[in-house]
């Protein structure tokens, strides 16, 4: 029987897993500051904070578990008093709602790996957010659904008290792994809830023997055969997944085990900013009533919503369910991987639009997580800034990265899989300077990788990071594939390349005793 009772919460309404129509009309009431865009969409704000905060993410050191976390800036230790107390402030607050919601759904599309998560909330957003991005239970399932294996208690809209040992500011991201609860203070963004699953699934599917994967995934729709694309926000890993050719498995979070991979969320959570119909036509059709647009601007007058306004964040995000796109593949679940694909936005404009690696130089660059900020974005970037995160997903790794990627390199070399590192960011110099790739080119890439053109496509040794640069590609210009070409001043070039690989040399070195020798030989000379 279904009663929140045992979680020490008494509020005498509580919305289950209410319909989509239901939650809208619960933001109108209880949440002045949503309302519904000119597509249908909700709008919603989440506050103070805009976008995650990794610094204030902790995990309960417990002896059961403490041996397996990698502690440090990702996992920072918290001690079970500590989030209990953190636990009954969230508690507290939750209790003073007139109105809480509850969402019971599941992460992960293999029934052999499948969590129960249990999500309760005070606001109808977060609640449509969740009910959008986790896999929606049938009647059936609901009624069978029984004792959650992981729950979220979200307080967001209540500050931490600062007071309270380890924490360093009001909001605060609270694990425990024994417990498989989630606490959370001080922040309303409602990414947070969806990577605390993440983490989760992070911690506990590399115990099974099953690599947790920060990607999207894409098969073909008539042969099943399937494609992973790994890569941090901006590097294109959510729009190249929307491919008209391709059928989409998930866009985010995959897991890849012995009987092929599968996606852990139900939707998908894409970046708005600078979205357009022409550009991204299946994303920007998914925003209609029904989905969660999150801090955009609108216009008053007939709620229009202008995507290229950033002036409330940068991070502006749309959460649909997947069946919004068209053409998905469902059950959300595929054959093993043929292909791994890289994603980077390389700033600095050197490393080439596509290469393809060995089993070591992926290991490499996966452990490496390489993309590049890009000048004028914070304040006192003026050139491009090298970004390095572990397996493409540092903030939401519990393993050290070296178990990640030895589970990666073991299956790539079981089933064969060929790994591609794709360039979608700048070409013929660095921002400012040159221009960025266009998304008709990688598009071109992509398609040639998968249909096996570039497997046997001519290649030459690029000399500072020893990759194989595919220098022939249908429908892509010759001259944009090898990138020392592109420059006008090719000694600028060989600057720049020395500067980026030693950038990858000197991260590279808090990863290096855990890897084999032939890892360690296989980044740049």
């Amino acid at each position: 029987m279904f009663d929140l009772r045992e979680y020490g919460l008494d509020v005498e309404t509580v919305h289950r897993n209410a319909a989509p129509p239901v939650l809208y009309q619960q933001a109108f009431l209880h949440d002045e500051r949503t309302t519904l865009s000119d597509t249908g969409a909700l709008i919603a704000y989440s506050g103070d904070k805009t976008g995650r905060s990794p610094k204030d993410k902790r995990v309960v050191k417990h002896p059961e578990s403490s041996a397996d976390v990698w502690w440090g800036n990702v996992n920072i230790g918290l001690d079970d008093l500590t989030f209990c107390v953190n636990r009954e402030r969230a508690l507290d607050y939750l209790n003073s709602r007139p109105v809480l919601y509850c969402v019971d759904a599941f992460a992960g599309w293999d029934p052999a790996y499948r969590l129960k998560v249990r999500v309760i909330c005070a606001r109808p957003y977060h609640a449509l957010f969740m009910h959008n991005m986790l896999i929606r239970p049938t009647r059936e399932e609901l009624q069978a659904f029984g004792a959650p294996d992981c729950v979220i208690l979200n307080a967001g809209a209540f500050p931490a008290n600062r007071y309270t040992t380890g924490m360093t500011s009001k909001t605060t991201v609270d694990l425990s792994l024994e417990r498989q609860e989630v606490v959370i203070l001080g922040t309303q963004y409602a990414g947070e809830m969806k990577k605390a699953v993440f983490t989760l699934m992070n911690y506990l599917m590399p115990k099974r023997g099953v690599l947790s994967m920060h990607s999207s995934a894409t098969a073909d729709p008539e042969t099943g055969e399937s494609s992973v694309l790994f890569g941090l926000s901006g590097t294109g890993k959510t729009t190249l997944s929307a491919d008209p050719k391709r059928a989409l498995i998930g866009d985010d979070e995959h897991c890849w085990s012995d009987t092929g991979i599968f996606n852990i969320e139900g939707g998908c959570y894409a970046k708005a900013i600078y979205l357009t119909r022409e550009a991204e036509p299946e994303i920007f059709e998914a925003l209609r009533f029904g989905a969660v647009l999150e801090n955009v601007v609108y216009d008053a007058s007939d709620h229009h919503v202008d995507f290229a306004d950033s002036s409330i964040t940068e991070n502006t995000r749309g959460a649909y369910p997947i069946e919004f796109i068209p053409n998905i593949r469902r059950p959300c679940v595929a054959n093993h991987p043929k292909h791994v694909i890289f994603l980077t936005c390389d700033a600095f404009g050197v490393l080439p639009p596509v290469s393809r690696l060995t089993p070591e130089q992926a290991e490499y660059h996966f452990i490496s997580g390489y993309t590049a900020k890009v000048a004028g974005t914070e304040v006192g970037v003026s050139e491009p800034q090298a970004t390095f995160s572990p397996c493409f997903g540092g903030p939401f790794l519990v393993w050290h990265p070296g178990k990640y990627a030895s589970l990666l390199s073991e299956k790539i070399v079981e089933h064969g899989a060929s790994v591609w590192l794709v360039n979608t960011g700048w070409s013929g110099g660095p921002h400012g300077v040159g221009r960025r790739i266009e998304l008709a080119d990688t598009r071109a890439i992509l398609d040639a990788i998968h249909a096996g053109v570039l497997t046997t496509a001519p290649t030459e040794r690029e000399p500072f990071f020893g990759l194989r640069v595919v220098t022939a590609c249908p429908g892509v210009s010759s001259d944009i594939l090898v990138p020392k070409s592109t420059w006008s001043d090719p000694g600028s070039y060989d600057e720049a390349a020395t500067k980026l690989a030693a950038l990858f040399r000197d991260n590279f070195r808090a990863y290096a005793d855990n890897v084999s020798e032939a890892v360690r030989a296989a980044g740049p000379a």
